[in-house]
């Protein structure tokens, strides 16, 4: 790989992050947001129950209109 990049110099630009950074990535804040609400106290009986909670939080999230760019601007991702 250290060759590859090597050779791809004159047009590849690399930055190089610490091995763990949930503060760089977008899908913890998503994951920490429905933890704290859909998730919070929550004991289901069924790993099936957990889920269908779980993909009801990411709708709230997607149905959000600004709450998905406050993800990527606290990563330094805004547009």
């Amino acid at each position: 790989m250290q060759d590859y990049l090597r050779e791809q110099r004159a047009w590849l630009t690399i930055e190089w992050l610490p091995s763990y950074a949930p503060d760089l990535n977008p899908a913890e804040g998503i994951w920490n947001n429905v933890k704290s609400r859909e998730m919070a106290n929550y004991c289901p009986d069924r790993m099936t129950e957990a889920a269908a909670r779980f993909r009801r939080g990411l709708q709230r999230v997607s149905y959000t209109r600004l709450l998905p760019f406050s993800f990527l601007r606290h990563a330094g991702l805004s547009f």
